[in-house]
Order: structure tokens, then sequence, then C-alpha cells
């Protein structure tokens, strides 16, 4: 892994982590799906004019086609969606940090439905993860922990999971930032749909709803999808996952500065328990059962 390939993991992190915080400050001015899927139309229109202006093309692959409409789906309108009703109950930094075991549960949900087979190493880190999420929730429970808000955060992490087994070959055949806009319009169109049953669209205009706004439409949006598509693309699915280590510590670093999020002894200790069971399962070596 050279130094570029480096730093652009440490961005994605950065920048995807910080989505949580403000998609925390979005849901307290608007209702949750229908600001999200407004999001990603606009994303969705800058992805495919940045494309368009590099020469990309709509003509992607089978392959390409199939990783864009379940990627746009899993992470767009399940795991983004269900993380943004979450936070109208439950604080960022611990929505990243359930978001975070993502790679113990692409880990976890290989074992089970592809058949791979965990080094011990990587079951270590599978038991130390989980661990780690469960002296997080323990220790949150005196405080009033809500369970709708953990669950609906749960399912997107397994959805988010999904996504990311998808997206190989994705980025394979070209188009990568075309691949990033049209995604984007899967997730905007599932999700403007249940917006629309289910929602009363009342937003409280604020200048801290517009830069929430602005920020989680370009940063955590466009640029982090992008770089995390790059960056597969030329390390591989398994190093980049590696990055998501560190999505614990940034997520609760980001909304503890931004956002005056508190934690307790029990949640160091669990953060730094989740991400040594995520960074010992991806580099850990897992080989495909034999017969």
């Amino acid at each position: 892994m050279n130094l570029r390939a480096i730093l652009m993991g440490l961005a994605f992190a950065l920048m995807w982590s910080s989505a949580f915080t403000s998609a925390r400050v979005i849901v307290a001015y608007a209702p949750p799906m229908g600001s999200l899927a407004l999001r990603f139309f606009i994303s969705g229109l800058i992805g495919v004019a940045i494309a368009l202006a590099l020469g990309q093309t709509l003509r992607l692959t089978r392959a390409q086609w199939r990783a864009t409409i379940i990627f746009g789906i899993c992470q767009n309108a399940l795991y983004l969606g269900l993380n943004f009703v979450a936070m109208q109950w439950i604080e960022a930094g611990l929505a990243s940090i359930i978001a975070s075991t993502m790679p113990l549960i692409v880990a976890l949900l290989g074992r089970v439905f592809l058949g791979d087979a965990l080094s011990p190493m990587a079951f270590f880190g599978l038991v130390i993860g989980f661990v780690g999420v469960g002296l997080i929730m323990g220790g949150r429970l005196d405080g009033g922990l809500d369970w709708t808000g953990v669950t609906l955060c749960i399912i997107g992490a397994i959805a988010l999971a999904v996504a990311t087994l998808s997206v190989r070959g994705a980025s394979s055949g070209g188009n990568v930032m075309m691949i990033v806009g049209l995604q984007m319009f899967v997730g905007a169109a599932g999700l403007a749909v249940v917006s629309a049953l289910t929602e009363t669209m009342t937003v409280t205009w604020s200048w801290q709803l517009v830069v929430a706004f602005i920020y989680t439409t370009i940063v955590p949006g466009l640029m982090a999808t992008w770089v995390w598509f790059t960056l597969v693309n030329q390390i591989g699915a398994v190093k980049a996952a590696t990055f998501h280590f560190l999505n614990p510590f940034f997520g609760v670093a980001v909304a503890a500065v931004f956002l005056g999020e508190k934690m307790g002894t029990l949640d160091v200790i669990g953060v730094a328990t989740v991400a040594a069971g995520i960074l010992a399962v991806q580099l850990s070596k897992q080989r495909p059962v034999v017969g």
C-alpha cells in the first residue's frame, strides 16, 4: 500500500465518519428521509455532470449496473436512510460506532453465506469486535439507550455490508464517477417514495441546516464515495476496508468537537476494542472452503 493510498484511506475515513455529525444536525431541522432524498438527487446531478465532463458515459458493464443498483439501494436508501431516521433518537457518536462494525459483518456474512473459512486471527477479531459493541451498549443502558434507534442502525450496518460486497468489480470497467452519480439517483428514488408516504415536509430553516446539508451533499456524499470506489479499485476491497477501523475514533471525535457529545469509560474501551477487532479481521488471511 503506497503513500497515496494511505492518504486516500485516511481522508475517506474522516469524511465518512463526519457524516454522522452533519446528519444529526439535519434531522433536528428537517424530515430525515425527505432531506436525504434531496441530498442524493443533488449529489447525483453533480456526479453525473462531472462524469460527463470527464468523458465518461452511461455504457456500463452488466456487473457495474448491478453494483450501481444494489449499492444505491443498500448503502443510500437502507444504510443511510435508516441511520438518518435513527439519529432522531440516538447520538451521532453511537451511530458511527455501530456503522463501523461493517467489516466485521462482511467477514461474518462471508463465512455464513459464501463459505469463507476464517483464520484464527479473523475469528478472534470478530469476537472482540462484537464484545466491544456489547461494552458500549452496556455502558449506555443506564442513560436510557433507545433500542429503536440502535436496531435501525444495526439493520443499516448489515445493508452497508451487502453494499460493500456488491462494489467488487464495479470500478474495473472505468466510469467510476458515473457509477457514483447514478447510484445516488437510485437512493434518491427509493427514499423519495418512502418519504412521500410517511413524512410531513416541515422544515425549520437555519444556517446550521444549510451548512450541514451542503457539507453532507458534497463531502461525505460525493467526495467520500468517489474516494472509496477509487481506493477499492487500487488496493482491493479487503485492504480498503481496513480504514474502517478508524471510523469509531473519527466519528466520536467529530461528534465531540461539533456537538459536544460525551463518552464514558466503557465507551472509550468499547471503541478501542471494536477498532482492534476490525483491524484483526482485515489483516487476517481468509481463504475459501474447498469442497
